[in-house]
């Protein structure tokens, strides 16, 4: 009877998780696997864009509209959001919970500076006869900027959360990982960004903006 109860025995109905051996550990935790692979396949989408503008501008139809003074104020508003992040992160290291708080705060504020100016920009571009199907390089224009401002409002919802964590918590031991995630994200927007700005401006043939003077024709 001990055989036969042996072999119909299902024992592995009653094993735990914790009894299955480890087949090997993450050098990170997954939740930074996860934002690494997220953050590959975004750069990898924007190369792929700035690829096909580069192209498209060859073609005789292309004709570059002018970057709005704006965006050189909203570059930098992204720029300090991104340091405000990373000195948030700071310190959260060092345990310093009220001026981890002030830095996150600070980097979301000016994060929303920059998506607002994004708007103004698009705003003045469309007043001066800019719409998006008015020619090649106006599209790409509306499509480069909307799409990273999409995944910086995405980014925002993270922050929200983590900015909501960070006002509960009483340390920054349990929240820290959630604060170098954001930081993460947003270098890689802001060197997205950088590159997006950049191929703009060469594209322009300088870095100052044209005379917002006359409205655009043909």
């Amino acid at each position: 009877m001990s055989l036969l109860r042996a072999l119909t025995e299902k024992s592995w109905m009653d094993k735990t998780i914790e009894d299955v051996p480890a087949l090997g550990r993450l050098p990170m935790p997954t939740a930074r696997v996860g934002l690494v692979v997220f953050l590959a396949v975004v750069s990898v989408l924007f190369s792929l864009l700035v690829a096909s503008y580069a192209m498209r501008m060859a073609v005789g139809d292309w004709r570059p509209l002018p970057e709005p003074p704006v965006l050189w104020l909203n570059t930098l508003a992204l720029m300090l959001g991104s340091l405000a992040l990373h000195r948030s992160v700071a310190a959260a290291r060092r345990g310093q919970l009220a001026v981890a708080r002030a830095r996150f705060l600070a980097g979301g504020i000016c994060t929303v500076v920059f998506l607002a100016g994004q708007l103004v920009a698009w705003r003045q571009l469309d007043s001066l006869g800019y719409y998006v199907a008015t020619n090649p390089a106006d599209t790409f224009f509306y499509l480069l900027t909307a799409l990273h401002g999409l995944h910086l409002l995405g980014g925002l919802v993270a922050w929200e959360r983590t900015a909501v964590r960070l006002w509960r918590v009483p340390d920054t031991a349990r929240v820290r990982l959630s604060i170098e995630l954001c930081a993460t994200y947003w270098h890689v927007l802001l060197v997205v960004w950088l590159v997006l700005f950049g191929v703009l401006l060469a594209d322009n043939g300088g870095p100052i903006a044209l005379p917002f003077m006359h409205h655009h024709t043909g």
